[in-house]
Formats: C-alpha cells, structure tokens, sequence
C-alpha cells in the first residue's frame, strides 16, 4: 500500500473481539488534535465492519443500537469531544452521489468511520487510517495502516 507510514495486524477471534479492538482504537483517539479524521474499513459483507465501528462508538460513549447505515447511507453520532459519522456506501453507484450528503457543510473536527470507501472514488479525499477486516474461520484478521501523521500518532497509541 503507497504511502503508509506505519502499519499494525491483529487477530480477533471473533465478533467481540473484533468489538474491542475498536473501542481500543477509541482509546488511542483520545490526543487526536481538533481535526477531521477519516478511518477506511474495508472487507468482505460480514468481516466486521460495523462491529468494529461499533466498539468505537461505544467506547466513546454511545449507547443506543448501531445499525449498519447501509440504507441511510450515512449515521450522525453527537458525541464530545467532537461528533461521528458512520457511513455505509456499499450502494453508492458513483463518487458523485456524495455530493447529496453535503459533507463539507459537517464539522471541520468530524471522525469519519466508513464502510465501502472504495465506492466514492476520490471524493472523500485521503484516509488517515486503513483497516481491513478478513474471515478466517470464525476469527477475523484485522489491518490497520497509517497514511497520514494523524493517523501514524493514533496507530502508534493502539
């Protein structure tokens, strides 16, 4: 992967596994400056990706049910210190279709937890972090690859 600057692999035995692995990147979110911060999660349907969005909603302090937004699209989370969106853009057809989002009018401090990124090309712009969640077996395997500054402090706290 171009333009990692660090990178990290974990095995998750299973769901709650994989649940707590995103509250502790929750945890290491904690420093992150008051800026926008984008997390790329990809994986096959059922690898993980919203129960990984999940652990980190929850850990920073959500306590309803987290549905995956894969028919809203997008899922707003007005947490403190800074608000959470969850997308799901597995049914976009086009990058395009962002723009009906409208999510440059969304706070400039926003985190960014996206499933299917693949599918709005470049517009959304460069990750932070990149996760891949693989099955294997019962047990998933968790990649999580730094690509900005932001992203390596995170990653280097997980």
């Amino acid at each position: 992967m171009s333009g990692v600057l660090s990178e990290q692999s974990l095995s998750l035995a299973d769901g709650d596994a994989t649940e707590a692995a995103g509250a502790r990147l929750a945890a290491a979110l904690a420093g992150l400056p008051d800026v926008r911060f984008q997390i790329f999660l990809h994986g096959d349907l059922g690898a993980g990706k919203t129960t990984f969005s999940r652990g980190v909603l929850c850990a920073l302090g959500y306590t309803g049910r987290v549905p995956s937004p894969t028919y809203t699209l997008i899922e707003p989370y007005e947490l403190v210190p800074r608000p959470v969106y969850h997308m799901d853009l597995y049914r976009l057809r086009d990058g395009a279709e962002l723009e009906f989002l409208a999510l440059d009018d969304l706070p400039a401090n926003a985190l960014f937890l996206v499933e299917w990124p693949e599918r709005a090309g470049r517009a959304l712009g460069p990750p932070d972090l990149v996760l891949q969640l693989t099955l294997d077996g019962a047990a998933r395997k968790l990649h999580i690859a730094a690509m900005s500054v932001s992203g390596a402090a995170v990653l280097g706290h997980f």
